[in-house]
């Protein structure tokens, strides 16, 4: 007896199962416009959002010129956003806010695309194109909706980001140093320093760009060691400039005196041939 209870207990709730899952099937092949679009809203608020994103997908072609359309492809941007499909997400909302201009949506569309392209930002050793476009994105919204209670944080987002690539600037010319690839190594810091001048990391940046220099001219040809020694000798002068009692200055002081020695040395053999 408890074994055939046991069993119908079973078959209930796969009878229940079933009549919900035939509930949502005979919505979608209903072929009911106004159906699907009212239970896509539904399953959005019950936070199925699969669902609701399949049964938008069905109607959304349907819906120019309606009243209800504005709400749906908003919601529809939405449903990626919360699946964590980031780069749709951000692409719906980016085509929202440029078709929806009056929208009382636009404002946070406009933000949600931005901060989509954020989360999809890397790690600073990765690829970068999500980062830059992020930055791209926050500063439009900024431009486009200046007095909105959500420029601070797109500001603060943005320092954060252009932080991420100025890590990964100074890493690459990192890089280059200690592969001995020294030219590159410079040409890697000069841009850093140009993009980022208010870096916190400008004094060490300055450091290996002279270094550099100096590192280059020893492993030059003979033709080319003065011009280069006389190069990194006008960096340590920066450097100097900048900082004349920094964390470097006593090798940076030691680098130029060794390359004006050089110099010395290469003047006096050129004399003897």
């Amino acid at each position: 007896m408890k074994k055939s209870n046991g069993w119908l207990l079973l078959l209930g709730m796969m009878w229940m199962l079933s009549s919900c899952k035939s509930g949502y099937e005979k919505v979608r092949t209903s072929g009911n416009p106004d159906a699907i679009l009212a239970a896509a809203f539904e399953y959005y608020e019950k936070k199925e959002y699969q669902r609701a994103q399949t049964l938008f997908d069905q109607v959304l072609n349907n819906l120019r010129g309606r009243q209800e359309a504005e709400k749906a492809y908003f919601y529809y941007a939405y449903t990626y956003y919360y699946q964590k499909q980031y780069v749709l997400g951000a692409y719906y909302f980016k085509n929202f806010a440029n078709t929806f201009i009056n929208s009382p949506y636009r404002e946070e569309a406009a933000f949600m695309s931005a901060y989509s392209n954020y989360l999809q930002s890397p790690s600073y050793r990765l690829e970068q194109s999500s980062t830059a476009m992020a930055i791209e994105e926050f500063q439009l919204f900024v431009n486009l909706f200046p007095t909105s209670l959500r420029v601070k944080e797109c500001n603060r987002l943005i320092d954060e980001l252009r932080k991420k690539q100025e890590e990964k600037a100074f890493a690459e010319g990192e890089l280059y140093f200690n592969l001995k690839h020294y030219q590159s190594a410079v040409i890697s810091f000069d841009n850093l320093l140009r993009d980022y001048p208010e870096s916190s990391d400008a004094e060490r940046v300055r450091f290996l760009i002279a270094k550099s220099n100096y590192l280059l001219s020893e492993n030059s040809i003979v033709e080319r060691k003065e011009e280069r020694y006389t190069l990194a000798i006008e960096r340590c002068n920066d450097f100097l400039e900048k900082y004349p009692t920094g964390k470097y200055s006593k090798e940076i002081k030691e680098i130029r005196k060794a390359s004006q020695e050089q110099i010395k040395l290469l003047k006096k053999r050129l004399k003897q041939t």
